[in-house]
């Protein structure tokens, strides 16, 4: 029987490029019509030791023929590349799963550095899956070996003839890769050749491999879809795009100051190439002069923009604070990443969300969104513009590592199918003085509680504007505690008053027995878990959160239609505190902070108890999952490991964490 949908892994050290390998393999899933999700796993460090368990970096991609939300959770085939990429991903190999291994890297050096104390290849613990062993190094060589390119260079083929490989098995077409290569070096004509004869290469061993191994050929047809032009996009991209619209929309040029964190620097990198659509980016010296360039571009009349990930935002606090003291648009983009401090760069989670929402000094409210996908996030980046020029605010967007690298195919809008919201800058003085007298009113509001954009160097239109409080009308300095209180209210009304859409339910009914509330990159697999919940009778519904802050004004009375709500974040509970303090509803949490995103299976299994008859279950931790990271037993052993086991007699080296 031909499956509907397949996982895919490949694995190895972080310079086997085995995110490139992922993202063409994408590529060609994309123009064979499959939907997709995939899902990126970088080491966490800039350089991690070659051939360790922490060095391995992996991509996963899940593709079918019918629709995918979720980058899935077991691989049914594995591409390990070394004996460090199979250690840390053969548990999460379905049972019977097929393991494609490179021979040629399993040395004893490279087995004592994945911890292996005997070749696994000899061992019989890899019985209980299909194995594919063969040594792809030496094919690779033996490719490319007409090009005369020395050891070193001909093994950077390697993940080329491995794409070969998995092209064939799925009954993708080369052409597509070969001209990408050919452009990709195109000033390098041999270097091309030789990468598109290990692609040949790989392609031509699985014919010859099906004949007698476990290896077989698998197509998958298109699915399903609505007529339209398609690309694949990750949320980078995505948002990147959406920013660009956004400001197009209200017809306003863009400035985007930015400085390089993971993940959030590829949305610099992608606004650096789309000059020709009014966009200026600039790489400051630090988070700070970032943030403070943008609100200058949006106090001169552009659109403010800047992004950054984990302890760059808190960097940006004071000057968020700026923003709305002094009531100017700028959207700030949150990629989210395991914290805090430093934390887990490459990982994801979402536990920005009290900063996005409580997490600056004095009372100052400022409009949250937080996108659910990577293609969702083009038009959460236009709703993030919209909200800042219509209400003269910063707002937030809250997207993560997930859906920052994650990529997945998407529809293309029609541009004519989105609202304009021009901005207006105020060309002339708009109040009177008490002699009837024309003056100018720079904190005079509108029906929605915004004041005027006034461009700096308009005639006639001076005025003071910073972070001290300024009179509720003229903006002279008043720090009198009666215009301290209207200003203050006035502030907080504005983005209380910010037209969101209703909240919709995204699968099941507007009430019953339990209601599975998400908001950002856990959507897939909830909206997965409760579809098979359902499958199975249970009465349980989705309801999946855009717009954090204000809340829908509806969903407080949506979630007292439930007799329970389940709210699973890859944090320690955060928007479930936020809805018990809005509603006053029993919000259970399920939270998971290991650094990886939800599994559909964990989410099942989370429903189910709701179900089960043995109270007080409900809700709870999810425990770190062995398939998605190395313990500490399998190492990052930079020597203080056997120290730390030399300074306590009796205790393992490789002893977990408690």
């Amino acid at each position: 029987m031909v499956p509907d949908a397949v996982v895919v892994r490949f694995a190895g050290d972080s310079g086997d490029g085995m995110q490139l390998t992922g993202g063409q393999f994408t590529l060609s899933t994309a123009l064979a019509g499959n939907d997709l999700a995939t899902f990126p796993d970088f080491p966490a460090e800039i350089r991690a030791p070659q051939g360790t368990l922490f060095g391995v970096s992996a991509f996963q991609i899940n593709f079918g023929s019918r629709q995918i939300n979720t980058a899935g959770d077991a691989p049914d085939v594995l591409v390990a590349m070394n004996p460090a990429a199979l250690k840390v991903n053969l548990p999460a190999l379905k049972p019977g799963g097929l393991v494609i291994i490179d021979t040629g890297e399993f040395t004893r050096r490279n087995l004592d550095k994945a911890k292996y104390a005997a070749n696994p290849l000899e061992d019989g613990s890899l019985a209980a899956f299909d194995v594919l062993a063969f040594d792809i190094s030496a094919q690779t060589v033996e490719a490319v070996k007409p090009f005369g390119l020395g050891n070193k260079d001909a093994l950077r083929c390697k993940n080329m003839w491995t794409l070969g490989l998995a092209l064939w098995m799925f009954d993708r077409p080369r052409e597509p890769l070969q001209e990408w290569l050919r452009e990709k070096f195109r000033t390098k004509p041999d270097i091309a050749a030789a990468n598109i004869a290990a692609l040949d290469a790989g392609h031509a061993y699985g014919e010859t491999a099906e004949l007698s191994g476990p290896l077989r050929q698998l197509h998958l047809p298109p699915v399903p879809a609505e007529p339209g032009l398609y690309r694949t996009v990750t949320g980078a991209e995505a948002v990147s795009l959406g920013l660009v619209a956004g400001a197009q929309l209200a017809g306003l040029p863009m400035f985007f100051g930015g400085y390089p964190i993971t993940p959030a620097s590829a949305i610099l990198h992608h606004l650096a190439r789309l000059k020709e659509f009014g966009v200026t980016t600039f790489q400051a010296e630090d988070e700070i002069a970032a943030i403070c360039a943008a609100l200058g571009a949006s106090y001169a009349g552009s659109l403010g923009v800047t992004s950054s990930s984990g302890p760059g935002i808190a960097l940006k606090g004071e000057a968020m604070g700026l923003a709305i003291m002094t009531e100017l648009p700028l959207v700030i983009v949150n990629s989210q990443r395991g914290g805090p401090s430093t934390g887990l760069p490459t990982k994801t989670e979402q536990s920005d969300l009290y900063q996005a929402v409580y997490g600056r000094n004095g009372d100052a409210a400022m409009p949250v969104i937080a996108a659910r996908s990577p293609s969702d996030a083009f038009a959460c980046a236009i709703e993030a513009c919209r909200i800042a020029v219509e209400y003269m605010t910063p707002v937030m967007l809250l997207t993560d590592g997930y859906i920052a690298n994650a990529a997945e195919p998407w529809r293309v809008p029609d541009p004519s199918a989105f609202t304009p919201f021009p901005a207006r800058h105020l060309r002339e003085k708009n109040g009177r003085d008490a002699q009837g007298a024309a003056t100018l009113l720079p904190y005079q509001r509108d029906d929605k509680g915004a004041r005027p954009w006034i461009k700096p160097g308009t005639p006639g239109l001076m005025h003071r504007i910073g972070g001290i409080e300024k009179h509720e009308l003229t903006g002279n300095i008043d720090y009198s505690p009666a215009n301290h209180q209207r200003m203050t209210d006035a502030r907080k009304a504005k983005v209380d008053g910010v037209a969101v859409p209703d909240q919709e339910v995204c699968l099941g009914a507007a009430g019953g027995a339990l209601a599975v509330v998400g908001w950002g990159s856990t959507y897939g697999p909830i909206h997965q878990a409760v579809r098979r919940s359902r499958a199975k009778g249970l009465d349980v519904s989705h309801i999946h959160v855009r717009h954090i802050w204000p809340l829908p004004a509806n969903l407080g009375e949506l979630l007292r239609g439930f007799d329970a709500v389940l709210v699973p974040e890859m944090n320690t509970g955060q928007f479930k505190t936020v809805l018990r303090d809005r509603y006053l509803v029993d919000a259970q949490s399920l939270t998971k902070t290991s650094g990886q995103p939800f599994q559909i299976a964990e989410l099942e299994a989370a429903i189910a108890k709701f179900f089960d008859g043995i109270p007080g279950n409900e809700g709870g931790e999810v425990p770190p999952n062995p398939q998605q990271l190395p313990s500490f037993a399998q190492g990052h052993d930079d020597g203080t490991l056997k120290d730390a086991a030399a300074a306590q007699p009796g205790t393992p080296a490789t002893q977990d964490r408690p």
